[in-house]
């Protein structure tokens, strides 16, 4: 029924398809950044956490009896924390950006989004009311520029705090922006929060900048939290909106006890170990420095042609790395985690054989 579309992408290179890795393989390649998907620890007491509650699951969605102590306890953590008004948990990233955009962008309204925005936002940009303008790359000029156009209810900005692929930190200027023009801010966080800042919270905490009523920050428990799922910090009249309006939210299952549980151990223990942390973050910096790479978060590009052969040639030296290719990015490259979970002496040799490729 599909052989020739599948045909088509195998002959354009983009074919793909699940895989299980070697365990003993040294991981470059997942969002794991702390390791902490890895300790025993967290699971012991994330299991000790949800079998206190008596309940596996959450049996329903978060506006039937989904909603449990176990996601409120860990929404107050993360708004205490974070210094937002309200926080709601949510299945996962791609769900939450859908909920945000979605819901948020009514008729009238224009929502401003990043051209290198993550793929859940640009597949809601295509569901939503209002209009859709994308704004050059991290450009708070071209932003401005846009928004000066007018012709729209309420302006919605959609930025990442650290962008996915690139690992390029968001530009500090756009929160100048959304203020001067009164714009909402939707932050995706999922690859900062855990990573940058003071207390290691992401660009809020890196900038020193303190929520305001226009801030939307997402943020996913899949990455730096060791878990699955993600969350969204805003005003108490956003959640709120969200719970009445987001789709996603209203008509799916409340996120995993468990993985709701390890996410709030993966938090206290960064807050616990967060000098060790940001040390070791540190570190992989610095030693990225010296192969001439500016490591804003922890993620590392290098753009070469026939990924799929390097990754390969990696595999067979002990290395996982992700193999990049279009239409995910514009053009193909290995990106490397520098994850703390393996060692700086790992790092280096792989920085090595990545040299010599590019």
């Amino acid at each position: 029924m599909y052989e020739r579309e599948l045909e088509a992408l195998k002959r354009a290179g983009r074919f793909r398809q699940r895989r299980i890795f070697d365990k003993s393989l040294k991981d470059f390649a997942s969002n794991d950044y702390l390791g902490l998907a890895h300790n025993p620890d967290i699971l012991k007491r994330a299991y000790q956490r949800v079998k206190s509650y008596g309940v596996n699951s959450a049996k329903a969605s978060q506006l039937i009896n989904g909603y449990t102590e176990v996601h409120k306890e860990f929404e107050d953590k993360l708004k205490s924390l974070n210094r937002f008004e309200d926080a709601i948990t949510v299945g996962s990233g791609f769900l939450a950006n859908m909920a945000l955009i979605e819901a948020l962008v009514r008729r009238g309204d224009t929502l401003f989004i990043d051209e290198e925005f993550h793929a859940s936002g640009n597949l809601a940009a295509k569901l939503i009311e209002g209009g859709v303008v994308r704004f050059k790359h991290n450009s708070a000029e071209d932003l401005r520029k846009k928004l000066s156009g007018g012709g729209y209810k309420r302006p919605i900005i959609a930025v990442e705090g650290i962008y996915s692929m690139s690992g390029d930190l968001l530009n500090r200027d756009i929160f100048g922006v959304a203020e001067e023009f009164g714009a909402l801010l939707i932050v995706d966080e999922a690859h900062s929060s855990g990573v940058v800042g003071e207390e290691m919270l992401g660009v809020f905490d890196l900038f020193g900048i303190h929520p305001a009523q226009n801030h939307i920050k997402m943020g996913t428990l899949g990455k730096a939290y060791g878990s699955y799922g993600a969350y969204i910090l805003a005003s108490k009249e956003i959640v709120s909106f969200l719970e009445n309006r987001a789709k996603s939210i209203i008509y799916t299952t409340a996120p995993s006890l468990m993985d709701v549980a390890l996410a709030h151990e993966g938090i206290e223990l960064i807050e616990r170990k967060r000098s060790y942390f940001k040390e070791e973050i540190e570190k992989r910096r610095s030693l990225a420095n010296r192969f001439g790479i500016d490591m804003s978060g922890l993620i590392i590009d290098v753009e070469l042609k026939g990924v799929l052969k390097v990754q390969e040639e990696l595999l067979k030296k002990g290395f996982l790395v992700g193999a990049i290719r279009p239409p995910t990015v514009k053009r193909e490259l290995i990106r490397v985690i520098a994850r703390v979970g393996e060692s700086l002496e790992s790092l280096e040799e792989l920085l090595e054989c990545l040299s010599v490729k590019s």
